[in-house]
C-alpha cells in the first residue's frame, strides 16, 4: 500500500510539472520518508525476491541548469529491512548479512553529478558504504518534475520527484553468506538490483543555512 501511494504521488508530480517552469536556481530538497522507498531484488534459486528498507532519509541539492553543482546524500537504517518475512528479515539483520548492531546504516554521498543522454536524466556517481565497506557506484537518475502543490485547499509546498537505479555485487561489500544446492548452484545470486523512489520537499532558505 505504501508503495502504491508513493507511485501515485510521483505520477501526479510528473503530470503537473509538465506545465510548470523549471527552477532557475539550485534548490535543496529533503526526502519525504513517508512517500519514498529504497527497494532491492536478488535472485533466490530461480526467481528474484524483492525487498525494501522502510527508514530512509536524505537530501538533494539540485541545480537543473548546472548539474555538476548538484549533490545527493542519503542514509538508510539497516534494521528497517523488510522482505515481508520476519524470519528472513531477522537473518538479514544478523552477522551473516548486514550485521545491523555493528553496521547500523547504509550511506550514500555523491562525488559527481552529470547530465545523461536523455532529457531529465542524470548520472550520479558516489560512495556507497554498506556493511562497513565503501565502494563507488553510479546511479541512473530520472528527475520526474517539481512544483508547488495543494490539495483540498491546503498547501503542500514545493514537491519534487526522483527515481534512481543501480546494480551492485553484494560480495564487493563483504556480504558473502550463501548455500550450495544439492542440485548444483547456489541459493542466492550475487547481483542486487537497487531502485529508489524519492519524493522530496523543498527546504526553506532559512532552514537550509
Amino acid at each position: 500500500m505504501k508503495r502504491f501511494f508513493s507511485v501515485v504521488a510521483l505520477a501526479a508530480v510528473t503530470l503537473v510539472a509538465a506545465a510548470l517552469p523549471s527552477f532557475a536556481e539550485a534548490t535543496k530538497w529533503s526526502f519525504d520518508g513517508v512517500h519514498s522507498e529504497a527497494g532491492f531484488s536478488i535472485r533466490h534459486i530461480f526467481t528474484k525476491v524483492p525487498g525494501r528498507f522502510d527508514d530512509m532519509s536524505g537530501s538533494i541539492v539540485f541545480d537543473e541548469k548546472n548539474p555538476s553543482k548538484s549533490t545527493v546524500q542519503a542514509t538508510i537504517q539497516a534494521k528497517s529491512i523488510n522482505t515481508r518475512n520476519e524470519r528472513r528479515d531477522n537473518h538479514l539483520r544478523s552477522a551473516d548479512f548486514f550485521d545491523v548492531e555493528k553496521f547500523p546504516t547504509l550511506d550514500f554521498k555523491s562525488t559527481k553529478v552529470e547530465a545523461g543522454k536523455e532529457k531529465n536524466s542524470y548520472k550520479v556517481t558516489g560512495d556507497l558504504t554498506m556493511h562497513g565497506v565503501t565502494k563507488s557506484v553510479v546511479l541512473d537518475v530520472s528527475f520526474l518534475g517539481a512544483g508547488d502543490f495543494g490539495m483540498g485547499g491546503n498547501t503542500m509546498g514545493k514537491k519534487a520527484g526522483f527515481e534512481a537505479r543501480t546494480k551492485v555485487n553484494r560480495k564487493d561489500f563483504a556480504l558473502l553468506w550463501n548455500k550450495t544446492l544439492d542440485q548444483g548452484g547456489t541459493l542466492l545470486g550475487d547481483d542486487v538490483d537497487i531502485t529508489l523512489a524519492i519524493e522530496a520537499d523543498a527546504v526553506k532558505e532559512e532552514a537550509a543555512k
